[in-house]
């Protein structure tokens, strides 16, 4: 390329690896760039990494977890801010079989962020490539108390059905789901209980296609539970499906709240109450916090007390003039109650 264009080839360089301290003339980058382009030239990411001693991206380490949309959202949002940066967030699912080679060992990142800390094998391996900024630490161990943006919700769903009156709360978990977050979730649900004197929360899994919301509901009603948290809009919609088909009252008979404050909650009829995840406030902070640990930004102060909030609809209010009987044929044929006028 430096001989075609009739210049050095440290001009050359400097140009394609936009070297700082330089005057060289616009018009010569410009041509460079041009030649570079026509011929294909993409930069070797290892030579600039070694070069530069910073590759330019972060590494998030997913648990082995349904990515609903609120994580992806949360993941959009960081990704754009370190791209404002000049940074590349790059995630990759850290699988129990873990037979893949380590996506840290192919792309030597800045910074390997996880939600729960790195086992021994994975520790060495990272450091064999060089890797100093992980994140949790060995010496300093992180647990889903470090992400209360997560789980701090259920507390909050607790909450707003023991404010609407209700005084035995039950627990909709999803049917096929076995995580350290819904665990959490669900200790968080009977600690909030405690703390308000009510009775154990009674657990059950929910899956809308094979009739375990149906039995639920049915278990719930005569156990004489009157709301329901839920581990997700998903779940929640299961239960408000299954009650107004069963002829259930929603919410005055039963009152549900999900979590993510997903599309579906505004949607569906009777609307559902959710709890809201400040996405755009998280990623950023996410974002900032990675930049921190990459070249040592300063790290701003946030306020976290509005990271979560209650965004309460038609399935937990009472007296919001939509019917609240089903009006949907149930599975089995019989056509359930008319809605009350």
């Amino acid at each position: 390329m430096a001989q075609s264009l009739g210049l050095s080839r440290a001009t050359v360089g400097f140009v394609l690896n936009d070297t700082p301290g330089q005057t060289i003339p616009v018009s010569t980058r410009r041509r460079v760039l041009s030649e570079a382009a026509r011929m294909g030239y993409r930069p070797h990411r290892a030579a600039q990494t070694l070069r530069r001693g910073s590759s330019k991206v972060i590494l998030f380490v997913l648990p082995d977890w349904a990515a609903g949309l609120t994580m992806q959202q949360h993941l959009d949002e960081a990704a754009l801010a370190l791209d404002e940066a000049g940074y590349s967030l790059v995630t990759c699912t850290r699988y129990t079989a873990g037979r893949a080679r380590p996506l840290w060992e192919l792309l030597t990142p800045d910074v390997v962020l996880g939600l729960s800390p790195f086992d021994a094998g994975e520790l060495a391996s990272m450091h064999a490539c060089g890797i100093t900024r992980i994140i949790p630490a060995p010496e300093q161990p992180t647990t889903l108390d470090d992400w209360p943006a997560l789980t701090a919700g259920t507390a909050l769903q607790v909450d707003h059905l023991h404010e609407q009156g209700h005084r035995r709360i039950a627990f909709a978990a999803p049917a096929d789901l076995h995580t350290p977050l819904l665990d959490h979730r669900v200790r968080t649900a009977q600690q909030a209980a405690t703390r308000l004197g009510l009775a154990p929360i009674d657990i059950r899994p929910v899956d809308h296609g094979d009739g375990s919301a149906r039995e639920a509901v049915r278990h719930w009603r005569d156990a004489g539970v009157t709301g329901i948290a839920a581990y997700n809009d998903d779940t929640a919609a299961a239960v408000v499906g299954a009650a107004v088909r069963a002829g259930v009252s929603v919410p005055e008979d039963l009152a549900v709240i999900g979590h993510d404050d997903t599309p579906l909650a505004a949607l569906f009829v009777p609307s559902i109450s959710s709890v809201r995840i400040d996405i755009v406030s998280l990623g950023r902070h996410f974002a900032a916090f990675a930049l921190h640990e990459a070249d040592g930004r300063r790290l701003p102060p946030r306020d976290t007390r509005t990271d979560t909030v209650v965004m309460p609809r038609e399935s937990t209010q009472a007296g919001s003039g939509m019917p609240h009987e089903a009006v949907f044929p149930s599975p089995d044929g019989i056509t359930a109650p008319t809605a009350r006028p």
